[in-house]
């Protein structure tokens, strides 16, 4: 926000004068006045299709983008905006629509065989406009950071590069060219590639992340050198042929600090084995390796593992990750598969801050279904979730993995689950501070039918039987609980008054209503016009018993509380609307809130 806010001040500083301040030893002209230093911060703070604008206005003016310390330049921030292109989306809807109408073989056809036809070539014509954006785009970020970098002086500061940019044409070698000379002349301190590709990833092919995949192959092979001095690489929607290939990349890219995978495999079956000695970040999300194992990672820091899709535990091994202190995992698991116990999955290592995604009950993405399991079928595969993680009675060497946990944060756990269980944390986690939970039912993305339901070996809707071993339980650290999607209903108030109880010391509960997404947000519009047919069905359709809005609502549910607790806590009910920026923060960790 505030990089945000300089950037506007800057803006406004370097909007363009009239011509009588521009007149030389005019007392007006008085930004031209400033030494270059101080005219690079201002020009630094600015994005580059601005900074780049202000080299017509002088020979010195000319000289200064090029002196900036940092060079952020991306294809998504240089597509053309709709008012700056030739046509406009709805002329491009009218044109498309229009063509349909006038074939003479769309004569004989049906009203609704139109309408798909002329859904078809919308969609096409979009697509088609879209891509000519994008391949614009791309080319002005060649061309950019080939003007910038060629008058940069060799001799000058150190400047960090981050480009953002299309797999496609060959843009991505023009770049990798420009940047490996870059390094070889230049004082380059950072080098970050954020490499996009033109669909994305639900809306990718087989066919589309093999060619993605073959194109990336060919633009790494071409430009070793930039990759050998990048300091970050974020890859999407790739298909390796080689199933060492991404093992290459690690050997390759030895100065890398960030790795990010998005929906990236190889057509074999492969285990990846991390070796890197400057790694501190590491994502991989949606991806279909057989294995991952960190054999040694040491200065690994923080960790993104998100929807692995098989039967066994987490394809996901820690080996030598000292300085590991935040983890995120979460997945879709079936009834069928197998609970992961913690202490022998983060053993030996020391997490301060875990998040556990338990991604509510959804129909997974057919295509990615077809990765895994190598079918051919449009039909997406149904998931149940049940909660994958096993409560423990750890003994006091297994506990020692969490002697470090200060903040835990477990995001999508169904609605009507028994909550008990959560209780293994606070008992596992002597030193927790803060503990976040969201509870969400996802009906946009849930089978609802119960013939269906049944057909395909659904599991009824329960949590994990789980009890403390320890009689009147005590927690001396935890300050901050927040439960996000609460209801007045017995096991919520229940849960809050356990946790009230144990937390001898805790400040303040937050306890905020139903989240709603984005898909959701019509169906909300509709529950609430029509709520005798539909009320409940969604999230954020709340009746008055569900969530306290009232001050009288609110004093009911506290007094089932405390109530022979003698609990301080301060307890705050709030709409979702009113989340606070950093409870949002943690909430939207693992995608709880879908804008």
């Amino acid at each position: 926000m505030a990089r945000t806010s300089s950037r506007r001040r800057a803006a406004k500083l370097m909007a363009k004068p009239s011509g009588s301040t521009m007149v030389k030893g005019s007392p007006d002209d008085r930004i031209s006045s400033l030494p270059n230093d101080i005219l690079v911060n201002i020009l630094d703070r600015l994005d580059v299709r601005t900074a780049t604008r202000t080299s017509v206005l002088s020979r010195r003016w000319s000289q200064l983008p090029a002196m900036v310390p940092r060079l952020t330049i991306s294809a998504r921030d240089l597509l053309p905006s709709e008012t700056k292109t030739s046509i406009s989306k709805v002329e491009i809807v009218r044109r498309a629509t229009a063509a349909v109408a006038k074939d003479p073989a769309n004569a004989a056809l049906s009203k609704a065989a139109l309408v798909r036809r002329t859904s078809a070539a919308v969609a096409k014509a979009l697509a088609d406009a879209a891509a000519v954006a994008k391949a614009v785009a791309n080319t002005a970020v060649a061309k950019v950071i080939k003007s910038i970098l060629a008058r940069r002086d060799p001799g000058g500061w150190p400047i960090r590069l981050s480009m953002t940019f299309y797999l496609r044409d060959g843009v991505p070698i023009s770049v990798g060219h420009t940047v490996g000379n870059a390094m070889a002349t230049l004082k380059v301190e950072k080098a970050e590639f954020t490499v996009l590709t033109e669909k994305e990833g639900r809306k990718c092919s087989i066919d589309d992340v093999v060619n993605y995949g073959t194109r990336f192959v060919s633009f790494f092979n071409e430009c070793h050198n930039a990759f050998a001095g990048l300091t970050r690489l974020y890859l999407e929607n790739l298909r390796f042929r080689e199933s060492n290939f991404v093992s290459n990349i690690l050997v390759t890219c030895k100065q890398l600090n960030y790795l990010g995978f998005y929906n990236c495999d190889t057509e074999d079956s492969v285990t990846l084995r991390v070796e890197h000695a400057q790694l501190i970040e590491l994502s991989i999300v949606d991806c279909r390796f057989d294995m991952v194992k960190l054999t040694w990672v040491p200065k690994l820091t923080w960790l993104v593992f998100l929807f692995w899709l098989t039967s066994r535990e987490p394809p996901l091994a820690l080996g030598y990750v000292p300085l590991l202190e935040v983890l995120r995992l979460s997945n879709t698991a079936r009834s069928l598969d197998k609970m992961l116990k913690l202490s022998t999955f983060l053993h030996e290592t020391s997490v301060r801050d875990l998040t556990l995604g338990f991604q509510c009950e959804k129909v997974s993405c057919g295509f990615i279904a077809l990765f895994w399991f190598h079918l051919f079928s449009t039909h997406p595969i149904m998931c149940l979730l049940q909660i994958w993680v096993q409560p423990e009675c750890l003994t006091r060497r297994q506990a020692y993995v969490f002697q470090q946990l200060r903040i835990l944060n477990l995001v999508k756990i169904p609605e009507g689950y028994d909550l008990t269980w959560t209780m293994f944390f606070l008992e596992a986690a002597p030193s927790l501070e803060e503990l976040y939970m969201t509870v969400l039912d996802h009906p946009c993305e849930m089978q609802m039918n119960q013939e269906i339901r049944r057909e395909q070996l659904y599991s009824e809707n329960k949590g994990v039987e789980w009890e403390s071993p320890t009689s009147n339980f005590k927690h001396h650290c935890l300050a901050k609980f927040i439960l996000v999607g609460f209801q007045a209903k017995d096991y919520m108030v229940s849960h809050v008054r356990r946790v009230l109880k144990a937390a001898v010391n805790l400040k303040d509960v937050y306890l905020y209503d139903r989240l709603v997404c984005a898909k959701c947000q019509e169906k909300v519009k509709i529950a609430r016009r029509y709520d005798a047919l539909v009320r409940g069905m969604c999230p954020g359709v709340n009746l008055p018993i569900k969530f306290p809005y009232t001050n009288e609502d609110q004093r009911a549910v506290q007094k089932r509380m405390p109530r022979g607790i003698g609990s301080l806590a301060k307890i705050h009910f709030l709409p979702s609307n009113q989340i606070r920026a950093e409870h949002r923060i943690a909430v939207d960790s693992l995608g709880a809130i879908e804008d």
